[in-house]
C-alpha cells in the first residue's frame, strides 16, 4: 500500500502573481509561498485554475513552479498542474516538474473538443509518461472542462501505477464516495468545492485543494482539525462563515482571484498584482466588496480560532 500521508490535509491552490506590467512576479511568487509555509498548510497546488493556467504560457508556468519549489525548500507537498490543451506542451511541463522534484503532477482533460474516453486516457497517460517517477492526480472538474471522469475511465487510468487519486471538483459530494469506493484505500480523493469542504471530508476525502483557501487558510485548517476530532457542530459553524465570505467575494464585478489578491494585500501585506486578461480586473466599486470580505475574514478568525 502506498504512503499517501503527504497528500492529507489542506493544500491551497496557488495564485498567479504579477507585477504592475502584468508579467509573472518572482518576488510575489516567493512571498506567497513563504506565507503558506508560515500558515502551516500541508502543500500547494500550483498552476491550476486559481493560477490562471489557461492564460499562461509554458514558460510562465515553468518560472512559477521553479520559484515555488525553491521558496518552499521541501517544507510543502507540491502538486503541479501541467495540463495544456495539447499533449506536447503538457508533456514538456510534466518533464520539467519531475526534474524539479515535485511530489505529484495533475491534469484536467483536454477542453473544447469532446474527446472519447480512450483519447482522454491516452492524453493523461502520455503526460504521465513524461514524468515516470512522479505521482499523477486526475483533475475532475466537469462544469469547466466539459467532460466528467466516469468510473470506466477511472478504472482505465488506475492501470497506470503512477495514478494515485482524484482532485474532485464536481459539485455532487457523493462523487467522492463513488471514487473512493471504486478505488479503495490505496488512492486519495481531494475535495474540490470549497463551499462543501466539511461535507467532502465527512464523505471520505482525505484532503482538500481549494481556490479560496489562500485568503483564509487558518479557517480551513481549523475545519480540517475539527472534522478529524469529530466536532462537526463547530466545523459546520466555520463552514457557514466561510461560505458567507465566499459569497461576498463572488459578488464583485471583477474576477474572484482579483478579489482574493486584493484581500491578501489588505490582510497580509502581500503584493500579488491583478489577474491576466481576459479575466476581469477589479472595478472601483469592488473596493467595498474587498473591504467587507477582508473584514469578515478577520472577524471569523477572531471568533473561531
Amino acid at each position: 500500500m502506498r504512503n499517501l500521508n503527504k497528500y492529507r490535509g489542506i493544500i491551497p491552490a496557488f495564485y498567479a502573481c504579477y507585477d504592475y506590467e502584468g508579467n509573472v512576479s518572482r518576488e510575489g511568487v516567493w512571498a506567497l509561498t513563504e506565507y503558506f509555509v508560515k500558515k502551516g498548510v500541508q502543500g500547494l497546488y500550483v498552476n491550476g485554475s486559481s493560477g490562471e493556467c489557461i492564460y499562461q504560457s509554458v514558460e510562465d508556468r515553468k518560472l512559477i513552479l521553479e520559484q515555488v519549489v525553491n521558496a518552499a525548500q521541501g517544507k510543502l507537498t507540491i502538486i503541479a498542474h501541467v495540463a495544456c490543451n495539447n499533449t506536447k506542451d503538457s508533456m514538456e511541463l510534466a518533464s520539467h516538474a519531475e526534474k524539479l522534484g515535485v511530489d505529484a503532477i495533475a491534469a484536467i482533460p483536454p477542453i473544447y473538443f469532446h474527446l472519447p474516453e480512450h483519447a482522454i486516457a491516452r492524453y493523461w497517460n502520455d503526460i504521465s509518461s513524461a514524468a515516470p517517477n512522479t505521482d499523477f492526480v486526475i483533475y475532475n472538474i466537469p462544469q469547466l472542462a466539459g467532460v466528467a471522469l466516469t468510473l470506466p475511465l477511472f478504472a482505465r487510468m488506475r492501470e497506470n501505477p503512477r495514478v494515485i487519486g482524484v482532485k474532485n471538483s464536481s459539485m455532487p459530494v457523493q462523487d467522492i464516495q463513488m471514487f473512493l469506493q471504486e478505488a479503495g484505500e490505496d488512492y486519495v480523493v481531494f475535495n474540490g468545492p470549497d463551499e462543501q469542504f466539511i461535507s467532502g471530508r465527512v464523505m471520505g476525502a482525505q484532503g482538500g485543494i481549494g481556490g479560496t483557501y489562500g485568503a483564509m487558510p487558518e479557517l480551513f485548517l481549523k475545519m480540517d482539525e475539527l472534522v478529524r476530532v469529530g466536532d462537526l457542530d463547530q466545523a459546520r459553524q466555520i463552514q457557514f462563515a466561510v461560505n458567507e465570505i465566499i459569497y461576498k467575494m463572488c459578488s464583485a464585478h471583477g474576477n474572484l482571484y482579483a478579489v482574493i489578491k486584493a484581500i491578501l494585500k489588505r490582510n497580509e501585506g502581500l503584493e500579488l498584482g491583478s489577474v491576466r486578461a481576459p479575466l476581469a480586473p477589479l472595478t472601483e466599486e469592488d473596493g467595498k466588496v474587498v473591504e467587507e470580505a477582508a473584514a469578515m475574514i478577520r472577524a471569523a478568525k477572531e471568533n473561531y480560532l
